[in-house]
């Protein structure tokens, strides 16, 4: 026999025969999907990387290899040779891509058995998302996730095609480098040739690529992987991916269009979905307005409405003093949901709730057009004319009010909007929906530490129109930061960075960072500023979140070969697991069990 494995006759993919290969000796190789007996004659379904092709075993063919393919069971690893035949025409299978021919086996050889998998290995399985953590190497054979990975590589070339032929120079950055502050905790990593210190893992290359900029390497990418310790969600993992890139001499049009380039580069690659020319631009301050968030998904309406001052002085006093306290009174219409029953409104006061809304007040409009709600008494003849025209009121439609601090009722509604749009089926799956947020504020003040915090990082240049506002004003200082948004869901962020020493110390003292601090944390990039710096700005892109919406995925982990859990836990390999004793004295370190 000879060896398949040096058959240079193997120059087919299982998913790749066609009726003009017929009569063709072809080498096939993969995995056992199907084994069937059918009356002395075995079929087996052949899956490899690429899909699916049909192999016979037939006596009357080789009575060797057929008492061989006796022995076949799911999930063991072949090598056949044999001729393409068509398959008669009864026997056709339109579902399959290669459902017209099969190959007559003259030659196999089995590489491999296997035990019964854990799960089926189908497109549809009901084993839970635990279990095919725990074997993720058989989930990663099912055709879902394949073509997830394989969308994902796709989109990586696409990546570096784009920004290759736009002239940037892919560089690595350290992994191991020291802790600065981002907003999330650090991952820790002790020094054995420095003991009682600590090496950080990157939250993102931010000080670096700025570092590159200074060094002249003026168009700088990476697809890097990050790594943050916080509280998992859908769409976070401990250790990432992020798309990054750096610019001299730029402005922020600048880096959303060679932004924008790769994005379309990426869709037409990996859907071969032609984009729109030029992606729509909207302020942080009407996304806050319109939608609640700063993130806003634009493929359905009901928009947030401000009623505060129709409401200012209303009898329902509730609404009343949120307005004379300086907070915001908003409303949605979610229209013809009238027939909403109480066990439902109350789901929605509890989703709402979540984010810290005290309440959700709201109006039934009746086929009558009479009002029907708790609070419809309170209201005058003319505050509910001003109602009705602000929110298009009409029979059928139901009303949602959140009063509260505008941050609460904000973000409170702008979330019920979009949990309404889901429950509601508002929303086109098939739509990619972008939209370029800008001019969002510098910092905001966090209430707990009672100081100001930098919205998305201390590097990020003020506009220069409210730079001196810094000493004065502080909260109302725009920056020349810029998220891009798909579906209402961030996949980019980026900003024109501070290129000046001078401004970067003003801001760090605004953010609460003195000389001292300053000089320890950062000192390092302080001294870099003042060699020459470039006016530079860049962005940073979530391939993970990119590739899940690209998927139709609701998870990141569907997207990332080996995921952790939402406890930052492999199931795989059991990690992170407990260190032996001796290294834990070779780095001179101490476990200490906390008492919960």
């Amino acid at each position: 026999m000879t060896d398949l494995l040096l058959d240079m006759k193997r120059t087919h993919h299982c998913c790749e025969l066609t009726a003009d290969d017929i009569d063709r000796e072809v080498v096939l190789m993969g995995w056992v999907q199907h084994r069937r007996d059918h009356g002395g004659v075995i079929f087996v379904d052949l899956r490899d990387r690429e899909g699916i092709t049909q192999v016979v075993f037939n006596p009357g063919n080789s009575e060797e290899v057929h008492e061989k393919a006796q022995q076949i069971r799911s999930e063991y690893v072949l090598g056949v040779r044999g001729k393409v035949i068509g398959r008669p025409d009864d026997m056709i299978n339109p579902k399959m891509k290669t459902g017209t021919v099969e190959v007559m086996v003259d030659e196999l050889r089995i590489f491999s058995t296997a035990k019964t998998p854990a799960f089926q290995i189908e497109e549809r399985i009901e084993a839970s998302e635990s279990i095919r953590l725990q074997y993720r190497y058989l989930d990663l054979r099912r055709p879902k996730l394949k073509k997830n990975i394989q969308a994902r590589h796709q989109a990586t070339m696409a990546i570096r095609n784009y920004l290759d032929a736009n002239g940037f120079i892919d560089i690595e950055t350290p992994f191991l480098t020291r802790s600065t502050p981002e907003g999330a905790r650090d991952y820790l990593v002790p020094s054995r040739v420095n003991q009682g210190e600590f090496y950080a893992l990157p939250q993102s290359p931010q000080l670096f690529k700025q570092l590159l900029m200074i060094s002249g390497f003026d168009r700088y990418y990476q697809i890097v992987r990050c790594f943050r310790d916080e509280d998992l969600r859908a769409d976070r993992q401990p250790e990432f991916t992020q798309i990054d890139m750096e610019l001299s001499f730029v402005n922020e049009d600048q880096v959303m269009d060679v932004a924008e380039g790769m994005i379309r580069a990426i869709f037409k690659q990996v859907l071969d979905m032609d984009l729109g020319d030029v992606f729509p631009r909207m302020t942080y301050e009407e996304a806050i307005s319109r939608f609640g968030l700063d993130r806003p998904d634009l493929r359905f309406g009901m928009e947030l409405c401000d009623i505060s001052d129709i409401v200012k002085d209303t009898g329902f006093k509730v609404f009343a003093s949120v307005v004379k306290n300086g907070g915001l009174v908003k409303a949605i219409n979610a229209k013809g949901c009238a027939t909403f029953s109480r066990k439902q409104i109350d789901e929605l006061t509890d989703y709402a709730a979540v984010y810290r809304a005290k309440g959700l007040a709201w109006i039934k409009i009746k086929e009558d057009a009479a009002w029907q709600s708790p609070i419809a008494k309170f209201f005058t003849e003319d505050e509910k004319d001003a109602l009705r025209r602000a929110l298009d009121m009409e029979p059928g439609d139901i009303i949602f009010f959140v009063a509260d601090q505008p941050g609460i009722t904000n973000e409170a509604l702008g979330q019920l909007r979009n949990e309404l749009g889901r429950r509601l089926e508002l929303i086109d799956e098939d739509s990619y929906q972008f939209i370029w947020v800008t001019h969002f504020p510098l910092v905001e003040y966090d209430e707990t530490e009672k100081r100001y915090q930098a919205l998305h990082h201390p590097f990020t240049a003020p506009h220069e129109d409210d730079i001196d506002r810094l000493d004065s004003d502080p909260a109302a200082v725009k920056s020349r930061a810029y998220d891009l948004v798909l579906n209402g869901i961030e996949i980019g962020g980026g900003s024109i960075r501070i290129h000046s020493t001078d401004l970067q110390k003003k801001v760090l003292g605004t953010l609460g960072i003195g000389a001292e601090e300053a000089n320890e944390k950062f000192g390092f990039l302080l001294d870099a500023l003042s060699s020459g710096t470039p006016p530079h700005g860049g962005i940073a892109f979530g391939l993970d979140r990119l590739i899940m919406l690209l998927c139709k995925e609701d998870s990141i982990r569907n997207v990332i070969a080996f995921p952790k859990t939402q406890k930052a836990t492999c199931l795989l390999t059991k990690a992170p697991s407990a260190a032996a004793s001796t290294q834990l004295q070779e780095l001179a370190v101490k476990v200490v069990k906390l008492e919960e």
